[in-house]
């Protein structure tokens, strides 16, 4: 199915690609069922826009012959007529033209399609600058790559602010001079990095980015001898629906007052673009919307997709709710969580009442004659100091011989959440806890959370343990599990973890530290603690000498008014030696744990698996890297991770530099999945890319992950303390499925909230000014990587007093000169060249409309900056300005 769309720059804002401009002056057809079209030809009859579904038969014989293929569909944020589907090889995505090619699916949805025929394929010029056609990644890197993994060491606690990731940017327009349609406030996947070329041709592995008109399928002769086609596809069936069909938006009156449709429906008009405009009956709006729709226009509504019928450019939907004011903090917050169908009601009384009623709770007598008793242990949590959720501790008792045992003391949650019961279906179905910058919602009830399984010093509690004798340098002479008793003598945070590590010879102030039990010294806890970091030392080295990768993201922390909720400040979160420390005890926690449940239960263990890098993307990066004269070697993990900390000096710019490398290696990564052994024949895929192992899980962190709650099962069936859980192969896979479902739509809604936060501080503290380095050139626009607050932004040509500007490559390199207006009438005009890995000053402002905000390019002074990377290019063989 072809869509030349001849008039691709005259249709009405907002009607669907290939769906004909036979529309009203705001993209409005007829009816939701009742397609009249003011085209005369058509005459009344009903004209289908979108295909019928294959059926279910069809849809099966077609996948298992290989004629149809299935995906996961991601929609481009920025083009939202573009979307993908992974293929299915680890090759170039397979491309889907347009809203009618789409076929009524959304983002996420397991979609099947269909391959059009080769004419129809998507051209791609190599020497486009179009960036885009894959910039609907969204950055997906698995938590041990980028290090947020850690029992949620960044927002534990429900009032902890720091560290929150923001991974990507809000961008606002589709075009490249800014002047697209900008009415985007806040959308998924926080935007994309859109670097390196994810889909280009060879040469073209430079500058990010896009220009609307090279989408079109129509291309440029000239280009044709060096093309080169990328599939394209057209959807045929939904196999599940994964989006949530909730959207928030703004209501609007329709256009047309004169139509049957006026008095019926009102039109719904989502934030996010990769939604459709929407019908909502009058009657689900406010009463008096229809006389004042101007007292709506800055209201947040949800709706709720109900139907979407063949022969309707729009969906039909409900109302669900008034949210508030569009900004505000909490309606933008639970419209969010409402998007992605995160569950945050109270838990029902049925799910309470699973819980035990008399309180105190006390461990019951048996529970003593089953477990290893270590209230005597010296063991102690380190946590953020906000913490609540405490389900992790640690131990470490020097042995005679110069050795040690160390522990690693895990809540034992599975004992309060019997398998089947109601208690054990909520927490199956809302998977993982969700952390927002403000608050958690929590995956258990809070008395679990909080209080029964929460491992609080000078308190007996239930744990399940790994304890290993461990040799100084890290090499593991014996292990054992088992289910156990604890008494953590006191709850270090992070900085007081850390004091300890870099006063390895003073005394720590008692007033310094948190209230310690009386059984044990702040010496002995401090000695554990040096002891502890010697052994991770030596542990982290060895992962790394053996070849796994490490791409630390900047992480955003927020300091918030303890009054208003609203933030003061944002820092980049640093992860320092006290998170490191625990990060390798918990690593090390959950590959033994990975061994032990395979061993035991070789079809039924739950593991999680990171395939490598997609194929396609890796190649265009390691062509960007050449072109750059960057020696990056992707043979490997372990390569690539040695590349990175090898080829920068710790200078500012270096680093600066090494940031910018590291976004463009996540790139092509792909996200770390859990699955069940017995479904997955080939064990060379159950190995983790990023650690570089064969085997990993995940069983630290059960209060806020399910996945971790299966795994204890399983460990305490290994250990024949019960049965097997009652999960076939198949059905453990459907639940690990879920668990991967989940925990993709809580990162996204991690990501979406630190990117309100960030546009309401820059809304109300701005403009805020940083260095950036500059991440990608285009014609008339360039991407940086804002360093002091980790966020992309496109800065505009248009927008900034230039008397002009030129685009050119120099190679393949792509360069923007900048003419300067002189600031006074005799001042010489400056000039200043901006080409990749660039450093500039920005400074980030608030636009009119909410939640908004841009980058603008400072002028360049005549030193200071300038001179430094002019300095730094020459050194780096690059132009001079």
């Amino acid at each position: 199915m072809s869509h030349p769309d001849c008039r691709l720059n005259l249709r009405p804002l907002g009607t669907p690609r290939g769906v004909s401009s036979v529309v009203g002056p705001h993209g409005v057809g007829a009816s939701p069922g009742d397609k009249k079209s003011k085209n005369k030809s058509i005459r009344g009859k009903k004209k289908s826009i979108f295909e019928t579904y294959m059926s279910k038969e069809d849809v099966s014989d077609g996948l298992k012959r290989g004629t149809l293929i299935q995906g996961v569909l991601r929609i481009n944020p920025k083009k939202f007529h573009e979307a993908f589907i992974p293929s299915p090889d680890g090759d170039r995505d397979i491309f889907i033209d347009g809203v009618v090619a789409r076929n009524r699916a959304l983002n996420g949805d397991l979609v099947v399609v269909n391959l059009l025929p080769e004419e129809q394929w998507k051209v791609i010029k190599p020497e486009s600058n179009d960036k885009e056609t894959e910039g609907a990644y969204e950055l997906d890197l698995p938590e041990e790559l980028c290090g947020s993994h850690l029992p949620q060491q960044s927002v534990k606690g429900y009032n902890d602010s720091p560290d929150v990731i923001i991974e990507a940017q809000f961008d606002d327009s589709d075009s490249e001079d800014g002047h697209g349609n900008t009415q985007n406030v806040l959308v998924d996947g926080v935007k994309k990095l859109s670097v390196c070329v994810h889909d280009k041709g060879k040469e073209d592995a430079d500058a990010p980015v896009t220009k609307d008109e090279s989408t079109s399928m129509s291309q440029d002769p000239r280009a044709l001898p060096e093309k080169s086609l990328q599939r394209s596809a057209k959807v045929v069936y939904i196999l599940e629906k994964k989006h949530s069909r909730a959207a928030t938006g703004f209501l609007k009156l329709l256009a047309d007052k004169n139509s049957e449709l006026f008095r019926k429906y009102a039109l719904f008009s989502p934030s996010d673009h990769r939604v459709p405009r929407i019908y909502v009956p009058l009657k689900d709006c406010p009463q008096d919307f229809v006389t004042r729709p101007k007292d709506y226009t800055n209201t947040l509504f949800i709706c709720r997709i109900v139907d979407w019928k063949e022969d309707s450019n729009f969906a039909l939907g409900q109302l669900a709710k008034s949210l508030g004011q569009a900004g505000e903090i909490e309606p933008e917050t639970e419209g969010i969580l409402t998007e992605y169908g995160v569950d945050f009601s109270d838990f029902s009384s049925e799910v309470l009442d699973c819980l035990p009623q008399g309180l105190p709770w006390t461990i019951p007598p048996e529970e003593f004659s089953k477990r290893r008793d270590l209230r005597k242990d010296c063991i102690f949590t380190i946590d953020p100091s906000t913490a609540r959720d405490l389900d992790d501790a640690l131990s470490c008792k020097p042995l005679a011989d110069g050795n040690f045992e160390v522990g690693v003391h895990i809540a034992d949650v599975s004992y309060f959440v019997p398998e089947g019961s109601p208690l054990d279906k909520v927490a199956a179905e809302r998977a993982t806890s969700v952390y927002l910058v403000q608050k958690v919602v929590p995956m258990l009830p809070r008395l679990l959370c909080e209080e029964l399984c929460s491992l609080h010093p000078m308190t007996d509690k239930l744990t399940f343990s790994v304890i290993w004798t461990l040799t100084p340098e890290g090499k593991i002479l014996s292990e054992w599990f088992g289910r156990t008793i604890i008494r953590s003598c006191t709850k270090l945070s992070y900085e007081h973890a850390q004091s300890m590590i870099e006063s390895p010879t003073e005394k720590i102030p008692e007033k310094e530290l948190p209230p310690i039990s009386p059984e044990h010294t702040s010496e002995e806890i401090h000695q554990a603690v040096l002891n502890l970091h010697g052994i991770a030392k030596e542990l982290r080295k060895q992962r790394f000498v053996d070849g796994a990768l490490r791409l630390d993201q900047l992480k955003l922390a927020f300091t918030l008014d303890h009054e208003t909720g609203r933030p003061q400040g944002c820092h980049i979160y640093e992860h320092r030696d006290s998170n490191k420390l625990v990060e390798e005890f918990m690593l090390l926690a959950n590959m033994a744990v990975a061994h032990k449940t395979h061993r035991t239960f070789p079809e039924r263990a739950l593991l999680r698996r990171h395939p490598p890098p997609q194929t396609k993307m890796l190649n265009d990066l390691v062509e960007f890297c050449e072109q750059m004269g960057l020696p990056m070697d992707f043979s490997s993990a372990g390569a690539l991770n040695k590349s990175l900390t090898k080829t920068f000096g710790d200078d500012k710019y270096s680093l600066a530099r090494k940031e910018v490398l590291t976004n463009m290696c996540s790139r092509p990564m792909q996200m770390a999945l859990y699955f069940c052994s017995g479904v997955l024949q080939d064990q060379t895929q159950f190995r983790h890319y990023a650690l570089n192992v064969p085997l990993y899980t995940h069983f630290t962190s059960p209060i806020r992950r399910f996945a971790d709650v299966l795994v204890h099962r399983l460990l305490a069936a290994a250990l024949g303390y019960g049965e097997l859980p009652d999960l076939e192969s198949e059905a453990l896979q459907k639940q690990a499925d879920h668990c991967n479902d989940r925990r993709m739509a809580s990162k996204r809604v991690q990501e979406l909230s630190t990117g309100l936060f960030f546009a309401i501080l820059v809304k109300e503290s701005g403009p805020l000014e940083s260095e950036a380095m500059v991440l990608g050139v285009l014609n008339q626009a360039f991407d940086v990587l804002v360093l002091r607050y980790g966020v992309q932004k496109r800065v505009y040509c248009n927008a900034l007093p230039l008397r002009s500007h030129h685009f050119q490559k120099v190679g393949k390199k792509p360069e923007l000169t900048l003419v300067w207006e002189p600031e006074d009438a005799g001042q010489e005009q400056v000039q200043q060249v901006v080409t990749i890995f660039s450093l500039v000053e920005v400074v980030l402002q608030a636009e009119t409309t909410a939640l908004k905000y841009s980058a603008i390019l400072k002028r360049p002074g005549t030193e200071g900056l300038l001179g430094l990377q002019d300095k730094e290019e020459r050194d780096a063989g690059g132009p001079q300005a």
